[in-house]
Order: C-alpha cells, then structure tokens, then sequence
C-alpha cells in the first residue's frame, strides 16, 4: 500500500529536522563543548512551553496517564538527555557520539535478557555483535587521538589526562544508552496500561524535569555567558528597515537547534503512528548515516578506514536485527504474487 501524505511528510520532516539539528548542535560545540546542559535546558524548556499551550492548553485538559507513572519515565528522560549532551563536555567528537548512539539495539537487548528474561535468534544475536564491535572499534580508533576541547574561558590545570576526561565522557554515553533502553521497555509498561498519548507524554517528560536544571543553574548560566559574548551577527529582518541590530552566533545556533529539534522529536512521533516499525527503522538508519557523513565532510572531523569499518558494522548489523532485507523481499513477492491475480494474460507475457 502506497505511503500517505502524511507519513512521507513525516520521513521529509525527519530528515530536515533531525539532520539540520545535528548540525546546529556541532556549531554550538564547535564554539563551546561544555554547553551541554544548556542545550539540554533550552530544548526541555521550547518543548514544555509548546506543550503548555497546545497540549495541556494551560493544565485544562486533564491527562490520560496518571502523573505517579510519570515520575519513573521523567527520571529516566531527564537523566539520559543530560548525559548524552554533557559528555561533549568530555573531548568526544561528533561522529563517535553519533555511532555511540545507534548502538540502542545492543542496550534494548541486553535489557531484554536481564528484566523481561527474552529471548533472540541467531541473526538477532549476530547483528548485536556486529553493533557491539563496531561501537567498539570506533571508541578504540578515537581513543588514540583525544584532545582537550574545553572553552579557553573554563580550561583549567589538573592531575587528570585528556583520556581519563575522554572516558568519563564515553561512561556517560554508555549509561545513557543503557537507561534509554529501560526506558523503552517502561515507556511499554505504560502504553499497555493507558494506550499511547505521544503530545501527553511528550509535554509531561518535558516539563516535569525542569526544577532538576536548578541543580546544574550555576553551569547554565555560565555557558550562556559564553554564548551571549560569541561572535555577534547581524539580523536580516531589522537591517532591510535600517535598524543594525547584532544578534550573538552561539545563541543564534541554539534557537536554531531547539526548533529544528522539535520537528526532529514530532516527525518522528508521526512516523511511528503513519508507518510500518520497518519503515521507521530504514528512515531512522539512513537518517543517522546522513548526518554522519554531513559531520565528516563539512566539519572536517577526522575519519579513519577503521571508523568506517566500524561505522559499517553498526549501521549493516542494525539492517539485519530489523530483518530489512527478508521484510522488502517478502514484500515484494506479495506485490508480484497481488499483480498476478488481477492482470490479464497479455500483460503477463509481457512482463515475463
């Protein structure tokens, strides 16, 4: 069955969204690696005040999921978008954060074998070991070339390497990981218990969350400070009137990056109610690797044949867990089998 509108406006939007947002986020790192929380504060804030005023319309629609069986899924959102953003703060370049990323299936299935006692086939199991290896190699490639990229502002001396920095950074991926995972399975728990409320669930795990940045306020505002001093740009809008008004880049680049972030996190809420799991899984894939290969062009990060190796690993092993070639085999035949028994004679003489 053709695709609708609305699902291939949605993978269109996936691809603008999530891909321009990737890049808005290296601009940001690039000028500041440490601006972590605040771009995580940022994006948590944009998304709650959306939320406020279109979804719980100020508090006056009443939510269908009870606000106790948030606190677990909130605690566990929050936690897990911190350290993915903070761990830039830990001299780890793009492409390794990104590969690092895609290594969910690994974390989905070692959850699934420790709390719901599942069990995988074979080609499960191997595409999980080619995610595994690839993860691996990169990490390991990327070990041996870490730089200090903190803000000339904050650096200061300590008896710490660079790569002992590098590997707090690359234990916060890996936590995160981990509890995006428990948080799939939880997010399950409680989709079968109320259905699935996506805008409700996505305005709640935003704005439950933000007294916890009160924690982190003193770095927040110092990389604002960062932020409101970077190099100033002129507004289009204000100049053609004659009014010169300068607009810092850095804070330029973080509205940028929360908007495009939304219509990443919204399109890919579409995707998941238009689209087949199998479809959002290939978009997902290919969208990850485009960005990818945008962050090793553009920006000049330094890419090995054994990042390849290893980049090839996770996306081919992500591919065969989603059993993608077996699905668009057996689809086709159906659509060949379909066509058979409407078409006339001629026609398939033709063909054949």
């Amino acid at each position: 069955m053709a695709l609708n509108l609305k699902a291939l406006l949605g993978m269109l939007f996936v691809f603008i969204g999530c891909c321009s947002n990737v890049v808005f986020l290296e601009l940001i790192i690039q000028i500041d690696p440490g601006a972590g929380n605040l771009i995580t504060f940022a994006q948590f804030l944009f998304i709650a005040l959306e939320g406020l005023v279109f979804t719980s319309k100020f508090f006056t629609v009443r939510p269908k999921i009870a606000l106790k069986d948030y606190v677990i899924l909130v605690a566990l959102f929050f936690g897990a978008n911190v350290c993915n953003n903070y761990a830039f703060n830990f001299n780890i370049p793009m492409p390794l954060h990104m590969i690092f990323r895609s290594g969910s299936l690994m974390a989905n299935m070692i959850m699934g074998i420790v709390l719901l006692k599942k069990r995988y086939n074979l080609r499960q199991y191997s595409s999980v070991a080619m995610i595994t290896a690839g993860i691996i190699l990169c990490t390991l490639v990327s070990s041996g070339d870490v730089k200090d990229n903190t803000h000339h502002s904050l650096k200061v001396d300590t008896s710490y390497s660079d790569f002992f920095w590098w590997s707090v950074g690359i234990g916060l991926l890996t936590i995160a990981l981990l509890v995006t995972a428990y948080m799939g399975i939880y997010q399950e728990v409680i989709y079968k218990r109320y259905g699935k409320h996506p805008s409700e669930a996505l305005f709640f795990t935003h704005m439950l969350p933000l007294p916890g940045f009160l924690i982190m306020a003193g770095n927040i505002v110092q990389h604002f400070g960062i932020a409101w001093s970077s190099e100033p740009v002129a507004v289009p809008l204000l100049g053609a009137i004659g009014l010169e008004w300068k607009f810092p880049l850095m804070l330029f680049y973080l509205l940028c990056n929360v908007v495009t972030q939304y219509v990443c996190i919204s399109a890919v809420y579409v995707l998941t109610t238009e689209c087949a799991s199998l479809t959002v899984t290939l978009v997902v894939t290919l969208r990850k690797f485009v960005s990818l290969l945008f962050s090793i062009i553009y920006f000049r990060n330094p890419f090995t044949l054994n990042h390849w190796l290893g980049t090839i690993l996770v996306f081919f092993g992500t591919i065969l867990f989603a059993n993608v070639i077996n699905q668009v085999r057996d689809a086709y035949r159906a659509r060949r089998s379909g066509k058979g028994r409407f078409d006339t004679a001629p026609v398939a003489k033709k063909v054949e």
